[in-house]
């Protein structure tokens, strides 16, 4: 297991300098430091699919989280003990240096990609973990419809333990959305996610619903 974990995190790193050289960050060149972590996101197609928050409410995904908002998605099982707690904590130190922004003018979502075992209430008790705050949700639900979800956002994985520490940072009212490494400093990611806010991105790709 160690070892798909490392092979995750090597082609994550790969295609990140990939990028980097083929677009040459040429509108980023201010901020350094975080260029190297910004990889595109494939066009997606986001399903309005029905799920349950960490509380058991039901929600629909697009249009209750994502629906005009600038959001941070993650993806992370319950039960992992690699990469997902660092991604928590990784989202916490962000969510913190954040501000006022996190919850008003920034969402994280937390999906799970096992959700035979995340009920909600695992989910919560997760999330607490790391002192999830306001605006910061954990979705679940049927094993089909998460599948769909995941399939779409680039993030479907044969087994739980296989997925990769990616996350997704999107303004859906501005249609720009980043694919970038989830285990990055909370400096570039708090960079990343300002620049994304305010519309801007090295690699701006087209999302329909």
């Amino acid at each position: 297991m160690h070892s798909r974990i490392l092979s995750a995190l090597l082609l994550c790193v790969l295609g990140s300098v990939a990028v980097h050289a083929q677009h040459q960050h040429g509108s980023h060149g201010a901020h350094g430091a975080h260029d190297d972590a910004v990889t595109a996101a494939s066009k997606m197609n986001i399903p309005d699919v029905e799920l349950l928050d960490q509380n058991g409410k039901k929600v629909h995904f697009y249009t209750d989280l994502v629906k005009g908002q600038t959001v941070v998605i993650n993806f992370i099982f319950t039960t992992c003990t690699t990469i997902c707690p660092p991604l928590g904590a990784t989202f916490a130190r962000v969510q913190k240096e954040l501000g006022d922004k996190a919850g008003r003018h920034v969402r994280f979502i937390s999906i799970s990609v096992d959700p035979a075992t995340d009920t909600p209430e695992r989910l919560k008790a997760w999330g607490a973990k790391f002192h999830a705050g306001d605006g910061w949700t954990f979705i679940t639900g049927n094993k089909p419809q998460l599948d769909e979800l995941l399939r779409a956002l680039g993030a479907s994985t044969a087994r739980p333990e296989d997925h990769s520490p990616t996350i997704l940072i999107g303004n859906d009212a501005r249609g720009t959305w980043t694919r970038t490494y989830g285990l990055a400093k909370s400096s570039q990611l708090v960079q990343i996610i300002n620049d994304v806010a305010a519309g801007k991105s090295t690699t701006p790709v087209e999302v329909s619903k």
